[in-house]
């Protein structure tokens, strides 16, 4: 893969599941990415200060909590104030029509639920090569 790839990953927001990211994190280790990860409760300028500072070439945010559409929007409102220009993914449990309003929002991809290891590592490969 050559240099290893930075990517960030946070909860955002009051969701408190962290079982999938937490497991897309080490999914993501075992593929060769150099991960970090947020934990919960973060809001979209401290992703965005931590992104910054780690200099990532991905964040990954998921949600499980409803918030996904208003949580994203304030994340790439802010990372535009911040002239960050990194791709953003989102996952979690998102129904098919808010995922297609975060990608006309910006969003890179939507990560459905029960995604292949390899799928999630193709998905992300294309959005960083």
């Amino acid at each position: 893969m050559g240099t290893r790839k930075r990517v960030l990953l946070a909860k955002m927001g009051l969701d408190c599941h962290d079982t999938g990211i937490v497991t897309v994190a080490q999914m993501m280790r075992e593929n060769g990415y150099e991960v970090i990860y947020m934990g919960l409760h973060n809001y979209a300028d401290a992703v965005v200060n931590t992104a910054i500072a780690e200099d990532v070439d991905l964040i990954g945010v998921s949600f499980l909590s409803g918030q996904h559409e208003t949580q994203t929007r304030e994340l790439l409102d802010a990372m535009r104030q911040a002239e960050l220009n990194v791709p953003v993914m989102c996952g979690g449990i998102i129904p098919p029509d808010d995922a297609q309003e975060l990608k006309r929002m910006g969003v890179a991809d939507v990560i459905e639920p029960g995604t292949l290891t390899e799928d999630l590592v193709s998905r992300i490969g294309s959005i960083l090569s």
